[in-house]
């Protein structure tokens, strides 16, 4: 059994890397970033997918099942899920791409899956967790793609935005909290499986603190343009001219 889920994950693990190779081919005339944020966006919609079949179709329910043993899906999903995160983690530790909040998240996700592996249990609730935290990836990507294409200064990327921080709040903060309750009072799950849960949480609100000072200077940005806009407008208005200093 172990032989099998090392070899998947291993499967999993080349098959991202190469198509992070195929993106590089592809786009050579772009960065390294922009074909692993390719193969970031691929996973995100991919695990979204997936997960989201897992927990509201396929079962069991992670708010009433925490713990339960995990099932033939679930255990496919993490391996694939897996060697993604092991990709990522390489590449940004390799390029120095990112701060040592994600690398947290990174490795907290790997032993995460790994400890459900490895228990041959709790996939529900590690499958509920991977559903929350890629619900906003292909955003945060398409913020970047936006930026880098000279496009993020715009309305589509307002909207971006504005979905991006909705859904982090509301998926990974507030219904999150609602799973690490149910995670915390359920008899079934390992403690250490529920002191994971904790720090997970806790790696959310740290980029939850993060986003919310970033949308507080850029909405003040945006209302103290629209003042001036405005004084101008009624400067024009009423006077004819602007005023001048």
């Amino acid at each position: 059994m172990a032989l099998a889920l090392c070899l998947q994950a291993l499967c999993s693990l080349g098959g991202w890397l190469s198509l992070y190779i195929s993106f590089c081919r592809l786009n050579n005339h772009r960065s390294y970033e922009w074909s692993c944020r390719l193969v970031t966006f691929t996973h995100g919609v991919l695990s979204i997918g997936l997960s989201a079949y897992i927990g509201f179709i396929d079962g069991p329910w992670p708010f009433t099942h925490p713990g339960s043993p995990n099932t033939p899906l679930q255990v496919h999903v993490l391996c694939l899920t897996l060697g993604y995160f092991i990709f990522d983690l390489g590449w940004c530790i390799y390029f120095q791409s990112e701060g040592a909040l994600m690398l947290a998240h990174h490795t907290l996700s790997i032993l995460g899956i790994i400890m459900a592996l490895v228990l041959g249990e709790s996939g529900t609730e590690v499958n509920a967790v991977l559903f929350g935290s890629e619900i906003t990836n292909p955003l945060l990507q398409m913020r970047w793609f936006l930026r880098e294409t000279g496009h993020y200064h715009s309305f589509t990327g307002d909207v971006v935005d504005f979905l991006f921080a909705a859904l982090f709040t509301g998926v990974r903060i507030g219904i999150g909290a609602h799973l690490l309750f149910c995670e915390m009072v359920s008899p079934k799950p390992r403690w250490f499986v529920k002191v994971g849960g904790v720090a997970m949480y806790a790696v959310s609100w740290c980029f939850m603190f993060s986003i919310w000072r970033f949308a507080w200077r850029k909405s003040s940005k945006k209302y103290h343009t629209w003042r001036s806009r405005r004084s101008e407008e009624w400067q024009l208005k009423h006077n004819g001219h602007l005023k001048t200093h």
